[in-house]
């Protein structure tokens, strides 16, 4: 293993590394780059996305590549839950439009677990889309990532 494939922070987590972990999988998600966000997870990760299975980063790269090309002015906030050793459970919103211009806010929660290199081995995701009018948006910020001072979900 070289050095690219681990993911500070490591675990075992505490309240400080679980919410960076966080942090850190919120703003690759937030860039919208299906070949980045893919390099957080083993080779062989196993992962539910609402009622998708699948395993592995090729997998993984394309369901994220379909998701976005879906989701367009994808927006991502995710909040630490709960964490335990090397498992982090986490709730989450973001919000997206079709290419009929309808916007969606996505309500969920996703257990993670990772291996001794903080490599995301197990992810799981339940999610629901409920319809919002363009007035409702709460999440705007014009770079890929969630400037510092946004507020989170909380």
């Amino acid at each position: 293993m070289n050095a690219s494939e681990q993911r500070l922070p490591l675990p075992p987590f505490n309240q400080d590394t679980a919410i960076q972990k966080v942090r850190m999988a919120e703003n690759a998600w937030n860039t919208r780059d299906p070949q980045k966000v893919a390099l957080a997870y083993t080779f062989d990760s196993i992962w539910r996305n609402r009622d998708e299975f699948f395993q592995g980063r090729d997998k993984i790269i394309e369901f994220l590549t379909r998701k976005w090309l879906k989701e367009l002015d994808y927006r991502l906030i995710k909040e630490l839950w709960a964490f335990d050793d090397n498992k982090i459970a986490v709730r989450f919103q973001y919000e997206w439009h079709d290419d009929s211009e309808q916007w969606y806010r996505a309500y969920g929660n996703e257990l993670w677990e990772f291996d001794k290199n903080g490599l995301m081995s197990r992810r799981e995701a339940s999610i629901n889309d409920v319809k919002i009018r363009v007035e409702e948006r709460k999440f705007f910020w014009s770079r890929n990532i969630r400037p510092e001072d946004h507020p989170g979900l909380t």
